[in-house]
């Protein structure tokens, strides 16, 4: 029997719940050793001219060791976006939060002490605190830049004419709020320079490959002179993709120093500094007929990015998945990236598919409520059928397999959607203050689409264990656990006997590492790829050994044991004694999974939802979900999954919002004011099973880790819409807070009145 497919409980989990990991900042290896510690001193203004900077004071302080400003670094401003972006501030700040100099101290205790003898004059400029601000211009960031719209992608002009035969068109804009990753392990790093010249940086990163040519190219140095090494990682959900800009400069102070130095932030910087999420307004313009039949579709990104445009990829990527599971025959795109004096946005949990996704299944919703018919069935209408696959959506998107109308018919057996509307309409004939609402939400997303491969290595060891490498860089994920599976399964090794390591830039040179749901379907692949070719060199040497021709062999995986294929009675080899024989004392396979061809996971979400309309206070009763990504290898790390995936989409729905003042200050710099999701506002989910593999990689399989938060967030939105409807509610932003929800109604009672 194989184990794949089977519940196996994770590995990775005994140490993390007794001893518990070892993240950044429980290091203690021998090089960090009398390793000083470092703060940034960061801007308390969003936008201002900064006159000076004296830090004399600062040095003056109790075991301070260095005080580095802009003028001290001499770097190249940081490479990530279109525009300048400096590793401190040094002549403009344009975010709460932005760095603008570096304090050193002997003992973590002295830093916040000395950090507030670091006098900087500011001398306050606008703020440009939301996308509008930010379109009108009136304010600019970057002067040279001449406006505040930073790129342009997608239709020049849009064009009417494709709504023009379309009995009904609905438009609608909607605000995919920002949101914080708020990871549960904030970020860090350590560096220290050995005497060879060398840099060993240890990051709270998702990918140490891409840190270290990050840091090397930032720092001026090769990227042989740079090693990184990401430990125990307490969450990234694409806010740790490479390294952080504060890394670089810890990198350049531990060699000004001649010393160690380590940096952790804190919970409020975190929220403030770290890269956010979402941060879209998305207007959509949908026309059809009055079946059902959707003609034309239009969906207009603006993406605020923040002060720096790191990402600019976001937006296009919503547009590329912006028609989702559904076959419009008339589709316009565009988007705008522009910034503002907040913090700059970066990958999060989706990154870019939950707003697309988001926006054309408020646009289908809103459009089923204007020609009166069920949201489910105009769905039906206009879903891709199977066999149009694979199909090419008009946006770019090469989807591989799908079967969206069944993964919808699933959900909404198991939900017993008929009965639920038909309580949906008791409570309304009855007047009952607590409305029932359903949200659907169907959904297609995009993993492994960087389109690169992923690095794999695996060694028969002589007692005959397996250690493997791979590039893929897990930070929560169980991927160790599920490797060890597919190893297991294909070498007959006992999963006690097999090692996975990863994330160490001089055990796996060459990688792409962990974003994007890739890891599995290319970091697995790659893994299935070395030990294809270590069971080849194998089958040669026991056929040596058995006197036997290769062909006629063949590796019993139950007892892990070579032998005549069709003789099991004959002499049979072990993996030990196979590998005695090889010429370097193990069997070994390095290898690149070159097959980085994105895939397509989907799924249907029902969410139901009680609101109780003299209070505005939503409660998610129900959650009822199909994500289907293929065969899975260990149901238990995929139900786990899933599971996150839902319960971060919902919270979006629900609670989650980073918000600013007029002059652009955050007022959710603490968990005291950012609503985190916790178990107590989430229901038991009701998970659907369904797998439909692709042929685009070894294993079948697709990506999982994003795919339910990229479906639960519109599912619960429109549940919430759907319970005010006939309160007059067409529509309202995320998230439905009891006063966002209340307001809605209030506005509606005033219109209605009129």
């Amino acid at each position: 029997m194989s184990i794949v497919g089977t519940r196996v409980v994770r590995r990775e989990d005994r140490n993390l719940i007794t001893a518990g990991g070892t993240y950044v900042d429980d290091l203690r290896a021998e090089a960090l050793s009398g390793a000083a510690h470092a703060v940034f001193v960061r801007s308390p203004i969003a936008h201002a001219r900064i006159g000076g900077i004296d830090v004399s004071a600062a040095k003056e302080a109790p075991g301070v060791l260095g005080v580095f400003t802009a003028a001290d670094l001499g770097l190249a401003p940081h490479p990530a976006g279109p525009l300048p972006e400096p590793w401190l501030a040094g002549d403009v700040v344009r975010y709460v939060g932005e760095p603008v100099a570096l304090v050193v101290t002997e003992e973590r205790y002295q830093l916040a002490d000395a950090a507030e003898l670091v006098d900087v004059d500011y001398e306050p400029l606008q703020a440009v605190a939301t996308i509008d601000a930010a379109l009108a211009g009136e304010t600019l960031l970057f002067p040279a830049h001449g406006s505040n719209i930073v790129q342009v992608h997608g239709a020049a002009e849009f064009d009417d004419a494709i709504f023009e035969d379309c009995e009904v068109v609905v438009t609608q804009t909607i605000l995919n709020q920002r949101v914080a990753p708020a990871p549960l392990e904030v970020r860090g790093a350590a560096c220290v320079w050995g005497e060879d010249g060398r840099l060993t940086a240890w990051l709270s990163t998702q990918n140490a490959q891409m840190a270290r040519g990050q840091l090397a190219a930032s720092l001026g140095v090769g990227e042989e002179a740079v090693r990184v090494i990401a430990p125990d990682v307490g969450g990234g959900f694409g806010a740790k993709i490479g390294a952080d800009p504060e890394a670089t400069v810890l990198g350049w102070a531990a060699k000004q120093l001649g010393r160690g130095v380590r940096w952790v932030e804190s919970r409020s910087e975190n929220l403030t500094a770290m890269t956010h999420g979402r941060a879209q307004q998305n207007t959509v313009t949908i026309g059809g007929k009055r079946d059902g039949t959707v003609l034309a579709y239009r969906l207009d990104v603006v993406q605020d990015a923040g002060a720096y445009p790191r990402l600019l990829m976001l937006p296009t990527l919503t547009e590329l998945m912006a028609v989702g599971v559904y076959r419009f025959p008339r589709v316009e795109t565009r988007s705008r990236a522009v910034v503002t004096t907040t913090t700059p946005i970066g990958a999060y949990r989706g990154a870019g598919r939950p707003e697309a996704t988001a926006a054309v299944e408020r646009a289908m919703d809103r459009f089923a409520a204007e020609i009166g018919l069920d949201p489910a069935e105009v769905r039906r209408v206009n879903f891709i059928r199977p066999e149009e696959f694979p199909y090419q959506s008009p946006t770019g998107a090469s989807y591989d397999t799908g079967e969206y109308a069944a993964a919808l018919d699933k959900v909404l057996e198991a939900a017993g959607y008929a009965e639920l509307r038909a309580e949906q309409r008791r409570r309304r004939e009855a007047g009952d203050p607590v409305e029932l609402g359903l949200g659907i939400a169907a959904y297609v997303e995009i993993t492994g689409g960087d389109g690169a491969g992923e690095s794999g290595r695996v060694d028969i060891e002589p007692d005959g264990s397996v250690v493997a490498w791979t590039g893929s860089s897990p930070h929560g994920q169980g991927l160790g656990t599920s490797l060890a599976m597919l190893l297991s399964d294909q070498l007959g090794v006992p999963l006690d006997k097999i090692t996975v390591r990863h994330g160490d830039t001089d055990e796996v040179p060459k990688a792409v590492g962990t974003f994007g749901s890739r890891s599995l379907q290319l970091g697995g692949s790659a893994i299935r790829q070395a030990a294809d070719e270590v069971l080849a060199q194998a089958r040669e040497l026991a056929a040596d050994l058995l006197e036997a021709a290769p062909d006629d062999l063949e590796l019993d995986t139950e007892r892990g044991v070579w032998q005549v294929r069709g003789a099991p009675s004959s002499t049979v080899l072990s993996w030990a004694q196979v590998v005695e024989t090889a010429g370097e004392g193990k069997l070994s396979a390095d290898v690149w999974f070159g097959g980085g061809t994105p895939t397509f996971p989907f799924g249907a979400h029902l969410a139901v939802v009680e609101v109780d309309t003299e209070t505005g206070k939503v409660r998610l009763r129900r959650i009822v979900a199909v994500d289907d990504a293929g065969p899975i290898v260990n149901p238990l790390t995929f139900r786990g999954q899933r599971h996150g995936g839902l319960g971060q989409g919902a919270a979006q729905a629900l609670m989650e919002v980073v918000t600013y003042d007029d002059d652009a200050n955050p007022t959710t710099a603490t968990l005291a004011d950012y609503s985190f999701v916790t178990a107590a506002e989430l229901p038991d989910f009701e998970l659907v099973d369904m797998a439909t593999p692709t042929d685009r990689n070894l294993l079948g399989v697709k990506g999982i880790g994003e795919a339910a938060t990229i479906g639960s967030t519109p599912a619960v939105h429109n549940a919430v819409v759907d319970a005010l409807a006939a309160r007059g509610v067409r529509h309202l932003d995320m998230p439905t807070t009891p006063i966002r929800v209340w307001a809605a109604l209030e506005e509606a009672r005033k219109g209605s009145a009129q």
